[in-house]
């Protein structure tokens, strides 16, 4: 299959994926029309592709969840090569995606987060991943949210699940405070062995991660929470905050490559506390 193809189908499932996911929140909520839309262009001088970020606040279950699309391409800088397979001799890239970061209003549901990219130097690979955040420890949920992510992996391949969630475990940790962000879950990165079966994965996580997102909320979000749970959750965000800054790939990369930076950063809190 042609490269400008691939990237092309790549790019419109992504997208595809943002207004599912975005009405799929709305019917959680009980209403429409309740994202904040902004696009945004990449390249001062000339357009180097761009993307659309959408973003709820101050909902009834969310208190802020914001999913992300983009479709960024141009050439790397001087710093930035050699850090990305494929560009010691070609610096230009090609990269679409999209991202989910969910923050509850409710401290017994999880903070959530997902995303699945494709990316094309030299040549083109696959990654993503699903995690999840809780601040009060619910074991029963931790061991329901694996099984169902190894059921999505089991699909493809019976050693994903295990592959790709020691990746997730080891990537989501603060090696500073010497403690995992989360329960984890899967990540992954760099897949290019088939890009028809990788592709078929990728969807597969997708179309994974909305069926998650909505069971737990159905299961947590009724349950009552009091001030003290609330500050737990204040807590445990600044962790997150923490993660994103200083550790994460996607934040560093969207940066580096002259990404809109409120896009970047929606998967902040809209709240969090240190003590």
């Amino acid at each position: 299959m042609d490269q400008i193809i691939k990237k092309k189908i790549a790019r419109n499932w992504f997208k595809t994926l943002q207004e599912v996911f975005c009405q799929e929140i709305e019917e959680l909520e009980g209403s429409s029309n309740l994202f904040r839309h902004k696009n945004w262009e990449r390249g001062k001088k000339s357009s180097e592709g761009g993307g659309q970020f959408r973003i709820l606040e101050n909902g009834k279950i969310f208190e802020k969840v914001g999913v992300n699309f983009s479709e960024v391409y141009g050439k790397f800088s001087k710093q930035f090569r050699n850090k990305i397979p494929g560009t010691s001799k070609n610096p230009k890239f090609w990269a679409s995606g999209i991202s989910v970061v969910m923050h509850m209003k409710n401290p017994h549901v999880p903070a959530m987060h997902f995303n699945t990219r494709y990316i094309y130097t030299s040549h083109g690979w696959f990654g993503g991943g699903i995690d999840a955040t809780p601040c009060i420890k619910d074991k029963k949920l931790e061991k329901w949210f694996h099984a169902e992510i190894k059921k999505s992996c089991d699909k493809h391949n019976k050693d994903y699940y295990k592959k790709y969630k020691k990746w997730c475990d080891e990537y989501f940790y603060l090696p500073h405070r010497n403690e995992a962000r989360g329960i984890g879950g899967i990540f992954f990165d760099y897949k290019k062995n088939n890009w028809e079966k990788d592709f078929s994965f990728v969807r597969e996580v997708g179309i994974s991660f909305k069926n998650i997102f909505r069971e737990i909320i159905l299961k947590k979000n009724g349950k009552k929470w009091k001030k003290k749970e609330k500050e737990i959750q204040y807590e445990k965000r600044g962790r997150y905050v923490e993660f994103n800054l200083l550790y994460d790939r996607g934040t560093k990369f969207g940066l580096q490559t002259g990404g809109n930076v409120d896009a970047i950063l929606m998967s902040l809190p809209p709240s969090a506390k240190w003590k």
